[in-house]
C-alpha cells in the first residue's frame, strides 16, 4: 500500500481554495484534475462549489465536524496526491484507486493517525451570473455569489410562478417600474411632452394646501386603477424597514402624512415647508425610501438571475429589470455636515454588521460643532454646524450585511454629494474627460435644504439635472438583454422620481417642478399657507411696499434701478446732504449680488450722490472690511450701508444702528424679513436709539415678487397688492 504524505511545495494549477490559498494537487495539460474521480470530488467539493456535476463522498458523518473556512484548509491538507516514484515496494502492484479505497477505510487509518474531522458537503447550486451593476469590477466574485445566495434565502426561495398579479397591482414599487402597457405609456409621456397635466387642488386642513397634477388624457385612463391611490396597503417595504415606514404613513401631522404617502407611491414632490421641527422625519422618510428601493430592486435581479440559471436550454425567459449602470438614488446637500446627518439615519435604518472605510469617512466629514455666538438663530446653526464644506461627492454600496463608504461610483448604490462636488465630477478637466454615464440609471433623486442650495450656485443644481437619465456613452460592461425598455427608448426622465425639499418655494426651485418633473405618475405640490413675515415682526412699525411696473421680464431689472434711482434715492441724497443729524442709519438689503454692484458703483460714482457716504458688506468682503463698515455705520460716519442677502445667510451678522431699511427687493427666505426688521429696527427701538414713529420700511416689489410678496404679506393679501390700483400700500 503506498503511504500519503505531505508535500511541501504546491504544484502550479492546484486547486485554490476559498481563500485563495492553493490546495495540493495535479493538473493535466488541459487544465483538468488528474487522478480517481471519486478523489477528485472529494477534494474539489468544498473549494469550488459551481461544480455540481460531480458525485460529492464523505468519509464521516460526525455531527461535530467543523464547518468554517480555515477547517476546510485543514482538511484539504490532509489529503496529499499519490505519488508514483514512491511505490517501490516489492510485491504486487495495486491501482491507484483501490489504494485509495483503503486508506479511506477507518480500520487502515487507526494505527496512531488521529481521525481528521471533515465536514458533510451537500450539493451546491450553480453560482447565480449577475449583472455587471451587481459585481465589483476588480472584486471576489465567489464572495458576491455567496452574499447573493444569502440574499436569497433571506427573501425566501425564488417564485418559479413569478410575482402575483394581484400584489403587483397593489404594490407601487412594481406597478412603477414594471414593464408597463405600451400604449398606455404612450399616451402618458405624449401628454407630458405636450404639457398636458390635470390639476387638482385641496386644502390640508386651515395652514396647508396640496396641487396634485397628472398627465391629461382619457377620462377612462384617469379613473384606471394606476392612478387611484390604493392607501396603506399599496406599500410593500423590506421587513427591516417596515415599522419605520408605517409610521411615516400614520403620522399625525396631516401634511407629512401626505408627503410620505406621495413619496413613497412614487410621485414627484415639492415640499416647500422643511423646518427644524419635522427635519428629522424628513430624513428618516428619506433614508427608508432610497434603502427600500435599492434593497428590492437588487433582490428583483437576484431572484430574476437565479431563475435564469435555471432554466432548461430550450425554455425562453426575458426579464427587464435593470438600468445601464448600478447607481439608483442621488441624494444632493449643502453640506458635509447635512451629509452626516442623512447617512447616519441610513446607518440606523440599515443596520449593517460591516462599515467599510467609516473611519475615513468620519475623519474627513465628522466635526465637532463650532460655538457659535449667543446672537446666532437655530437655523444658522444647524446648517453651518459640524463641517461646513460644500465641496464633496461620495459613494455607498449595500449588500445584505455591509455598506461601504467612498466606492467608485459605478459601483455605488447611492451617490451622495454636494451640487458644487458634483458638477466638478461631471465636467471633467484637462486630465480627465467628461464623464456623466453614471446618472444614466438614477431612479431617485432627492434634493434636501434646496433654499440653502440657492445660496451657494443654483446653476450647479440645473446642469445636474440636464444631465441625468441621458444614454451612455459606453456600455460598462451593460448586458442590454436585462436593461428595461424604457431605458433604451430614452424615455427615463419620465419615469424618475424627484423629491424637492425645502423650508419655503421659490422661482428657480418652481422651473425644476415644471420643466423636469416629468413623472408618468404625476406630481404634488404641498405649500403652507402662509400668515406673512409682517405679522411678526414684533414691534409697531410703518411697512410700505412700493410696486413698479415693467415692460418684459427681461427688463425687469432694469425697470427697478429706474424705479429705485427716481424715486428712492432722491429723498436719501436730500436727507444726507444736510450732515450727521440727517438721514443716518439707512439700511439698504440688497437680495441679488448684481444688483448690489450696479448700485454701489452707481453711489460711488454719479455726481448727484457725491455728498453721500455709505459703507457696504457683500458676501466676498473680507472680515476686517466687514468690521470697519459695520463700525463706520454704528457711529454715524457712513449714512448708508448697502447689505447682500447671501452676506446675511452665510454670516448672520447683528447690525446696529439701524433707523431705517430699505428693501431694494424681498427677500428670498422669510425669516430674513423677520430679522432684519424686527431684529435690526426693533433693537434700536428698545435701546431708545430711534423712535417707533419715525422707524420706517420701504419695500419694492414687481409682479415677478409673486412667490416672496405672499411669503411677507401673507397668502390672504398679496394678491390685492398685484391687481389693486395705485403702487403704495402700507401695513403697521
Amino acid at each position: 500500500m503506498a503511504p500519503f504524505r505531505r508535500e511541501k511545495s504546491y504544484p502550479r494549477g492546484g486547486i485554490q481554495s476559498r481563500r485563495g490559498r492553493p490546495v495540493a494537487g495535479r493538473t493535466n495539460r488541459n487544465g483538468a484534475r488528474s487522478g480517481n474521480a471519486g478523489a477528485s470530488a472529494t477534494l474539489t467539493a468544498p473549494f469550488q462549489a459551481s461544480r455540481v456535476d460531480e458525485a460529492v463522498y464523505t468519509n464521516s458523518e460526525n455531527p461535530d465536524a467543523k464547518s468554517d473556512d480555515e477547517d476546510s484548509h485543514e482538511e484539504a491538507e490532509e489529503f496529499v496526491s499519490l505519488d508514483e516514484s514512491s511505490d517501490s515496494d516489492s510485491g504486487p502492484k495495486e491501482k491507484p484507486y483501490h489504494v485509495l479505497l483503503q486508506t479511506l477505510k477507518p480500520e487502515a487509518i487507526s494505527h496512531g493517525v488521529p481521525k481528521s474531522k471533515r465536514r458533510k458537503i451537500e450539493p451546491v447550486e450553480a453560482p447565480i451570473t449577475l449583472h455587471t451593476e451587481y459585481t465589483e469590477a476588480n472584486g471576489d466574485l465567489e464572495e458576491t455569489q455567496i452574499d447573493d445566495r444569502e440574499a436569497l434565502s433571506e427573501e425566501g426561495s425564488v417564485d418559479e410562478s413569478g410575482e402575483d398579479d394581484n400584489a403587483a397591482k397593489l404594490d407601487y414599487f412594481t406597478r412603477h417600474f414594471a414593464d408597463h402597457d405600451e400604449p398606455e405609456t404612450v399616451k402618458r409621456i405624449q401628454a407630458i411632452a405636450g404639457n398636458l397635466w390635470v390639476a387638482e387642488n385641496s386644502r390640508l386642513g386651515a395652514s396647508w394646501s396640496m396641487m396634485r397634477r397628472r398627465p391629461s388624457i382619457s377620462q377612462s385612463s384617469e379613473l384606471s386603477g394606476h392612478d387611484k391611490d390604493s392607501g396603506p396597503l399599496g406599500f410593500k417595504f423590506k421587513p427591516r424597514f417596515e415599522r419605520a415606514a408605517q409610521g411615516l404613513l400614520s403620522d399625525p401631522n396631516e401634511p407629512l402624512k401626505q408627503l410620505s404617502t406621495a413619496v413613497l407611491s412614487y410621485q414627484d414632490v415639492l415640499f416647500s415647508a422643511r423646518s427644524l421641527e419635522n427635519a428629522e422625519k424628513v430624513r428618516r422618510l428619506a433614508s427608508v425610501h432610497a434603502l427600500n428601493h435599492i434593497f428590492r430592486t437588487r433582490d428583483k435581479v437576484l431572484k430574476h438571475s437565479a431563475r435564469l440559471s435555471k432554466k432548461d436550454h430550450d425554455e425562453e425567459l426575458e426579464f427587464r429589470d435593470q438600468g445601464f449602470t448600478r447607481p439608483k438614488v442621488l441624494m444632493l446637500m449643502p453640506t458635509r455636515h447635512s451629509c452626516v446627518k442623512m447617512i447616519d439615519v441610513l446607518i440606523a435604518m440599515c443596520e449593517p454588521e460591516q462599515q467599510e472605510n467609516k473611519k475615513r469617512f468620519q475623519e474627513s466629514y465628522a466635526k465637532a460643532e463650532d460655538n457659535f455666538s449667543v446672537d446666532k438663530p437655530e437655523d444658522f446653526k444647524d446648517l453651518f454646524g459640524g463641517n461646513d464644506d460644500d465641496m464633496f461627492r461620495l459613494g455607498l454600496k449595500f449588500t445584505r450585511k455591509a455598506v461601504k463608504f467612498f466606492s467608485q461610483f459605478y459601483n455605488s448604490d447611492i451617490i451622495v454629494a454636494s451640487p458644487l462636488g458634483l458638477r466638478t465630477a461631471l465636467s471633467g478637466d484637462k486630465n480627465k474627460k467628461q464623464d456623466y454615464d453614471f446618472l444614466s440609471s438614477i431612479e431617485v433623486v432627492i434634493v434636501d435644504q434646496s433654499e440653502a442650495l440657492l445660496m451657494q450656485n443654483w446653476e450647479h443644481v440645473e446642469y445636474i439635472f440636464e444631465h441625468l437619465n441621458l444614454q451612455p456613452k459606453e456600455t460598462h460592461g451593460c448586458d442590454f438583454s436585462r436593461v428595461r425598455s424604457w431605458y433604451l427608448d430614452g424615455h427615463a426622465k419620465y419615469f424618475r422620481q424627484t423629491v424637492l425639499l425645502s423650508a419655503f418655494n421659490f422661482p428657480s426651485l418652481n422651473r425644476l417642478y415644471t420643466q423636469n418633473m416629468l413623472n408618468i405618475d404625476g406630481k404634488v405640490k404641498i405649500s403652507p399657507i402662509c400668515k406673512g413675515a409682517i405679522m411678526d415682526i414684533g414691534v409697531p412699525i410703518k411697512q410700505t411696499f412700493s410696486r413698479f411696473d415693467f415692460a418684459d421680464p427681461a427688463s425687469e431689472p432694469d425697470d427697478r434701478f429706474n424705479y429705485f434711482t427716481s424715486a428712492i434715492l432722491p429723498s436719501l441724497v436730500k436727507t444726507s446732504s444736510q450732515g450727521l443729524g440727517g438721514q443716518q442709519g439707512t439700511l439698504l438689503f440688497m437680495p441679488l449680488y448684481a444688483d448690489f454692484v450696479r448700485v454701489r458703483n452707481y453711489l460711488a460714482s454719479s455726481s448727484s450722490t457725491q455728498h453721500v457716504s455709505f459703507g457696504s458688506i457683500s458676501e466676498y468682503v473680507s472680515v476686517r472690511e466687514v468690521a470697519r463698515a459695520r463700525s463706520h455705520f454704528l457711529t454715524g460716519r457712513h449714512s448708508i450701508l448697502l447689505y447682500t442677502e447671501r452676506a446675511h445667510h452665510f454670516r448672520r451678522y447683528h447690525l446696529k444702528g439701524v433707523k431705517r431699511v430699505i428693501l431694494y427687493g424681498l427677500p428670498e427666505n422669510p425669516v430674513f424679513y423677520r430679522e432684519i426688521v424686527g431684529g435690526f429696527l426693533g433693537s434700536s427701538i428698545a435701546q431708545a436709539a430711534v423712535d417707533s414713529h419715525r422707524a420706517n420700511v420701504r419695500c419694492l416689489f414687481s409682479k415677478l415678487d409673486l412667490l416672496k410678496l405672499e411669503r411677507s404679506v401673507g397668502s390672504e393679501r398679496y394678491l390685492s397688492l398685484l391687481s389693486e390700483k395705485g403702487d403704495m400700500f402700507d401695513f403697521t
